[in-house]
């Protein structure tokens, strides 16, 4: 079987979505590949594995392997544990991810297509960016594919930090397939009050760009989802 070439799809209007960026500081964008690349990109998910990923005792990330997570499980459930106790007081995330652009740099996995994902990332996807959101200071981006399992959720924050100073917008490309909106999942947007001003359901195919900094989340995902929720996530940098 030919592997199809990963790009925009021809026929996405970015004037349009450049105007809805300008005027609500966020847009999504459906159908960003086309039918064939959408499903490559998303059979990716299935072939490979998945680090778990949540918020460190200290306040940074922690990434634990697949490998590490099934021979430890029982230290990682109590520092998951941890996490959410803190998390109640505070902030904090748990979900499982593929980091591509360290998986890139060490060659882990060679000669898997994902590595032509992280290619496209860094250059169609960012020149894309770069015009929609109308900020010719773009110049990479980063990404991670993520599956939030039940459970899995991210709280609530605005993406800076002491190290995110270059994190000009956000990028989510959804690749999850009939979701319900029980299940949870959602990114959430959030007003200085707490209250919800907008929110996406996980969807397929789909790019969902928003200005940084702005306050949102993820919603815990429901015991009972039938199916993980996929997406590919990162941020436009300068």
């Amino acid at each position: 079987m030919t592997i199809p070439a990963i790009r925009i799809n021809p026929t996405v209007d970015a004037n349009t979505a450049r105007a809805s960026y300008a005027r609500d500081g966020m847009v999504q964008i459906p159908d960003i590949f086309e039918p064939r690349v959408a499903d490559h990109i998303a059979g990716m998910f299935e072939t490979l594995a998945f680090d778990t990923a949540f918020e460190g005792e200290d306040g940074r990330p922690v990434t634990v392997s697949a490998q590490e997570a099934a021979t430890g499980a029982d230290a990682l459930a109590a520092r998951i544990n941890a996490m959410l106790e803190r998390a109640g007081h505070g902030y904090g995330f748990l979900y499982t991810a593929y980091p591509l652009i360290t998986a890139y740099l060490a060659k882990r996995d060679p000669g898997h297509p994902v590595h032509r994902l992280t290619e496209f990332l860094n250059a169609e996807f960012v020149a894309f960016g770069a015009y929609v959101t109308n900020q010719p200071q773009v110049r990479k981006a980063d990404g991670q594919l993520t599956r939030y399992r039940p459970g899995d959720f991210i709280g609530l924050h605005n993406d800076i930090g002491t190290e995110a100073s270059d994190r000009l917008t956000a990028y989510t490309l959804g690749f999850t397939r009939d979701w319900r909106a029980d299940w949870g999942g959602q990114l959430l947007f959030h007003d200085d009050k707490g209250d919800v001003t907008k929110g996406f359901i996980p969807r397929f195919n789909t790019l969902s760009l928003f200005r940084v900094p702005q306050m949102h989340s993820v919603a815990p995902v429901a015991p009972y989802a039938a199916r993980p929720r996929d997406s590919v996530v990162g941020w436009l940098r300068n």
